[in-house]
């Protein structure tokens, strides 16, 4: 078919979808509890400084670290015992020259004091009286006013998905409620005479449709809300109006379609019909899922899958996922989970393709082997039997067994 004469690179590829999509992530205001793999639509201000009160890191005395200057097992700082501080309460006195004074861990030091030994480097030497066989320096087992956090500094910076670590730290700062972006809508067709809905009974010819539920599954981990318009036949009037009604109803729409020439072109045909400018890309230079098709209509991305569940879900991996990314304005750069790996037998490719190869993690001297599952890319479990996924570069015709090689985790 001409439209694979010229294959673009998966990046290239993708840098060109994402050039025309027209992006203003809505927002909304929600629980910060409830904020977990959220997107943070406005930056999130620390509004007081933390810690909010100089603290104690240990169980020990608080004291001047000048009165300990010198101080050892051997020739003991001998200070008398002012008193305690009390959990949660400001203490009620001051430290003078030669006092200290008990205080548990996140305790608060009192006026006077500037350090804490821990209890284990003292004992007491008489009634009101503690001995101190360590000397402390200035600030030692202190957190001072703002040392986390200072007034007014940006915490959580606009485009940040939100983790535990983060949820955690709004809780400390009083932070219940903060703004996030909007789930996009994805909006999911399955294309297919063949096709039938996962509850049916079997007839000869026929398959379960496994792409509309893969793929509602990886929009929903990326942060999108799949909306899923069930399965139409291989008709292109039937399969226009519904891809018309999801473009209209959501941020941006996928058509899993059959790998035949006659499904792509259908496709093809439908989504031009659906606005401007139309497809972008058709064929991409990957395997699985060479025959892609990549388009933007009127502003929002619409991306033709292979029929295949393998290939349909490694290409949403590859292009659904950094459009729900764009859409939620996500601008961190973490990197996805991926683990080194020494690969357990020779991989072969061929030069100028890239390929994405499932592979299973087995535990190895040192380490990991990868040991790539070779199957077909109509059978969906090689990808549920599989850790991650190997790239062969375009460049390369394939890798050599022992080969060390970065599996990305999904």
């Amino acid at each position: 078919m001409p439209e694979f004469l010229t294959l673009l690179p998966p990046t290239q590829a993708l840098s060109e979808l994402l050039a025309y999509i027209k992006v203003s992530p809505a927002a909304e205001e929600i629980p910060a509890e409830n904020a977990l793999g959220r997107v943070t639509a406005r930056p999130v201000l620390a509004p007081h400084p933390l810690p909010s009160f100089t603290r104690s890191t240990v169980d020990g005395y608080a004291l001047r670290a000048a009165d300990t200057y010198g101080a050892s097992d051997t020739l003991p700082a001998y200070l008398q015992l002012a008193g305690e501080v009390l959990m949660g309460a400001e203490p009620e006195f001051s430290l003078s020259r030669g006092q200290c004074a008990l205080i548990h861990t996140g305790g608060m030091l009192p006026d006077g004091a500037d350090a804490v030994v821990m209890i284990e480097h003292t004992q007491s030497a008489a009634a009101g009286e503690i001995e101190i066989l360590r000397a402390a320096a200035g600030s030692e087992n202190v957190l001072k006013v703002g040392e986390d956090v200072p007034l007014g500094e940006q915490v959580i910076k606009t485009g940040t998905r939100l983790r535990p670590a983060e949820i955690g730290g709004m809780m400390a700062l009083g932070i219940t409620r903060l703004w996030v972006a909007r789930p996009p809508c994805v909006g999911l067709l399955s294309s297919g005479d063949e096709v039938v809905p996962p509850e049916a009974d079997l007839k000869p010819g026929q398959v379960r449709d496994v792409n509309a539920y893969t793929l509602s599954a990886l929009v929903q981990q990326a942060g999108g809300q799949p909306v899923r318009y069930g399965i139409l036949p291989d008709q292109e009037d039937i399969l226009y109006k519904s891809a018309s009604r999801a473009l209209q109803e959501c941020d941006m729409v996928a058509i899993s379609a059959g790998s035949s020439a006659s499904t792509r072109d259908l496709t093809a045909q439908v989504i031009n019909r659906l606005g401007k400018p139309g497809v972008l890309v058709h064929g991409v230079n990957v395997r699985p899922g060479k025959p892609t098709i990549l388009a933007v209509c009127d502003g929002k991305a619409v991306i033709g899958l292979p029929g295949n569940p393998v290939s349909a879900l490694v290409i949403a991996w590859l292009f659904i996922v950094p459009v729900i990314e764009a859409c939620l304005g996500l601008a961190d750069t973490r990197p996805r989970p991926s683990l080194p790996a020494s690969l357990a037998i020779n991989l072969p490719s061929q030069a100028g393709r890239e390929d994405w190869v499932p592979v299973r993690l087995v535990e190895a001297s040192g380490g990991y082997q990868a040991e790539p599952l070779f199957s077909k890319s109509n059978l969906i479990f090689s990808l549920a039997r599989a850790d991650g996924l190997v790239r062969i570069p375009a460049d390369a015709n394939g890798l050599a067994a022992g080969e060390k090689v970065e599996v990305v985790l999904f």
